[in-house]
């Protein structure tokens, strides 16, 4: 009998190098609610979400709520977010 478990990204984003790749896919997709939602799947697999709710200014609720599917958040929260990840967001032509 074949058996099925469901997929878990967390089991996935172990490593810093994981994060940033699942992070370059997401952006790459070009789809600004699956950013959002990949961001804070990274922050929470980093165990960062109070770090970045605190530098956004929101309560860590606030942020997952912010941060889930349909979220749409500030621009702000995601620039605050990717940085307490580590990253910075640049501009590069298309």
């Amino acid at each position: 009998m074949l058996k099925i478990k469901k997929f878990d990204i967390y089991e996935h984003l172990k490593t810093e190098k994981a994060v940033q790749g699942f992070l370059q896919a997401a952006f790459a997709e070009n789809d600004p609610d699956f950013v959002v939602e990949a961001l804070g799947i990274a922050a929470k697999a980093r165990k960062l979400m109070s770090k970045a709710a605190k530098k956004a200014g929101v309560t860590r609720e606030g942020l997952y709520k912010s941060l889930a599917k349909n979220g749409a958040p500030a621009f702000s929260t995601v620039m605050n977010v990717v940085n307490s990840l580590g990253y910075k967001l640049t501009l590069a032509r298309a």
